[in-house]
């Protein structure tokens, strides 16, 4: 693998996987939509990973975002089809909805409009011949992440709260999430590179962690103080409390990772 291209470079898990995998000797093509223009030519090209997206979770246009993340989705991959270019995309594990197992095959409920389109796309690239690796990201945390505002993870966001307010704001009740770093993300992205498998793939790191019990970590390391506040009504019907992977799939292909833990990152 020596030429690959990433859509949505700009994004947060762009800004990481580029120079992740520049670093590991692969020639990147960088592609934004910021960037203007049309998409660069594939010629040349020997895969593609698309993580460019309408990321808002909370979009309520569903035309729009069926058009950005589904209709454009499978225009880029019947590009990589026709021109026999390896095809990786992110997913997302918001297609799990309200479920309380997470494997890959399972038939999803989706709440939003976001994880509805990446459900869509999921399934419908399951009558397409050309192969292609999907990646369902649980919670992706860690660097270049403070552009995304209130889409943000929940730990750059309570870092925002201790240098802001010397206060971490957590909804009331029990949450747990499957946190996984970017940095993780990125090295799965690289292994699948050099894998043949075609499907769908939970990238989390098979453990779920409070948020409370991260707020807690993060207010015993900085003084802070911890308060539970109200769930915003947006949000109500479409919060996934509990979610953790089954990465069975994922590590009967590229192996054992040394998965980054949360507590421990903080």
């Amino acid at each position: 693998m020596q030429r690959v291209l990433v859509t949505g470079s700009e994004g947060f898990i762009g800004k990481n996987l580029c120079p992740y995998l520049e670093k590991r000797g692969i020639e990147v093509i960088p592609y934004d939509i910021k960037f203007g223009g049309n998409l660069p030519p594939l010629n040349g090209v020997d895969a593609v990973i698309h993580l460019g997206a309408n990321s808002s979770t909370t979009e309520t246009d569903l035309k729009k975002i069926l058009n950005e993340n589904f209709i454009s989705s499978g225009t880029l991959y019947q590009l990589c089809a026709a021109m026999d270019v390896k095809f990786q995309y992110a997913s997302s594990a918001s297609v799990y909805g309200l479920a309380e197992t997470f494997e890959e095959d399972q038939f999803c409920i989706p709440l939003s409009p976001y994880a509805y389109s990446k459900y869509m796309f999921d399934n419908w690239l399951l009558n397409e011949n050309h192969p292609y690796q999907g990646f369902r990201y649980f919670n992706v945390y860690g660097p270049h992440e403070e552009h995304k505002g209130d889409q943000a993870s929940p730990i750059t966001k309570f870092v925002k709260q201790v240098q802001e307010h010397g206060e971490i704001k957590v909804f009331r009740g029990k949450a747990s999430r499957d946190f996984v770093h970017v940095e993780d993300v990125c090295e799965v992205h690289y292994r699948m590179l050099h894998h043949d498998d075609s499907g769908i793939f939970n990238v989390g790191t098979g453990n779920s962690v409070s948020f409370r019990d991260i707020a807690d970590k993060m207010a015993e390391n900085s003084g802070a103080k911890v308060k539970q506040i109200a769930m915003p009504e947006k949000l109500k019907g479409q919060y996934q409390k509990f979610t953790q992977a089954d990465i069975t799939k994922l590590t009967s292909v590229i192996g054992d990772i040394q998965w980054k833990q949360v507590l421990e990152c903080i």
